[in-house]
């Protein structure tokens, strides 16, 4: 699932600068998404690659109604790009166990996370369903119910993933994402070596370390540059329809999510020196980039801590 979130727009422009007042989006993943190989060893123990949901015994359903549940919950997961699968527990899975309890006329869900060793790692539990539309295996009730318990779940995967990147200290908790900058391109005037260097410039932070060769690079980012054809200006002036897309893309090679920026400029306003306009283009995209790397690897992201008084799970979860 791809999410559009507002980065700030640009400020302290003066004179011709002023004429790029550039409004940015981020398209970023969700923060669980399965990054492929390459992206899960930033992480050495990153989150399951499959999630799997056998048939809940104990979840007070008879058997057809209690597999449509398993089914209604992994669809639900997808929707939040938790890759989830209804299906047995195969060796090395991460699962969900499902369950329910009866209190006061009402079926409280539940659910578990359990790692391959089949230690607990996360449980909760959901909103009430009445019992009688949970005895009747009610099919809205469960998908619901599904819907429901699918954002805690996601949660708490993310809470996982942080909290084993934070036990290793080789993961982007502990140490700057070395990324490659491969430069701008398409830009009019001297725009591509003046977004490049202002850019190179902004990003560098106690996060983020520029290098001069892919490498063993973390990340990638370049810069497109297009200007669209003349189009008439509300205020009588020809103007250009201007976009920036900075794309960032893992060691392996995948998409990890882009910042763009659009505006309408006046014509032909910087087919010359681009000056201050380069310098708060760029700082805005060092700030989007940032927040797609963040987003993508879960740097940033609260660990879950063990559940109380199960000191062992850590250590039976980096063995799973």
């Amino acid at each position: 699932m791809i999410r559009v979130l507002p980065v700030r727009r640009l400020a302290g422009l003066t004179g011709a600068a002023s004429l790029l007042l550039l409004s940015g989006c981020l398209d970023v993943p969700h923060p669980f998404r399965d990054p492929g190989q390459v992206g899960r060893s930033l992480a050495r123990n990153a989150p399951p690659a499959r999630l799997a949901i056998p048939l809940p015994a104990a979840a007070l359903l008879g058997d057809d109604a209690a597999r449509e549940w398993s089914r209604d919950m992994a669809a639900a997961l997808l929707e939040q790009t938790v890759p989830a699968l209804a299906q047995p527990v195969r060796p090395g899975d991460w699962w969900l166990r499902l369950g329910a309890e009866t209190r006061g006329g009402q079926v409280i869900p539940t659910y578990s996370i359990m790692t391959p060793a089949g230690v607990v790692r996360g449980s909760g539990e959901g909103v009430g369903v009445p019992a009688a539309a949970w005895a009747a295996g009610d099919a809205e009730a469960l998908r619901q119910s599904a819907r429901q318990l699918a954002l805690a779940i996601a949660g708490a995967l993310t809470g996982i993933q942080a909290d084993q990147m934070a036990q290793d200290p080789h993961s982007l908790k502990h140490r700057a994402a070395r990324i490659y900058f491969a430069g701008v391109k398409g830009a009019p005037g001297d725009g591509n070596v003046a977004l490049a260097q202002a850019f190179v410039a902004s990003l560098r932070d106690a996060e983020d370390a520029v290098q001069e060769s892919p490498r063993e690079a973390d990340f990638t980012v370049a810069c497109a540059v297009s200007v669209s054809e003349v189009i008439p200006g509300g205020s009588g002036h020809p103007q250009q329809h201007l976009q920036l897309v900075w794309r960032v893309v893992d060691a392996q090679g995948k998409e990890s999510g882009a910042a763009t920026q659009l505006h309408d400029i006046d014509a032909h306003s910087l087919d010359g020196h681009w000056g201050e306009v380069a310098l708060a283009a760029a700082q805005e995209a060092a700030g989007g980039v940032r927040q797609v790397i963040s987003r993508y690897s879960g740097r940033d992201n609260a660990p879950l801590p063990p559940p109380a008084g199960v000191p062992a799970v850590a250590k039976a979860q980096r063995q799973g």
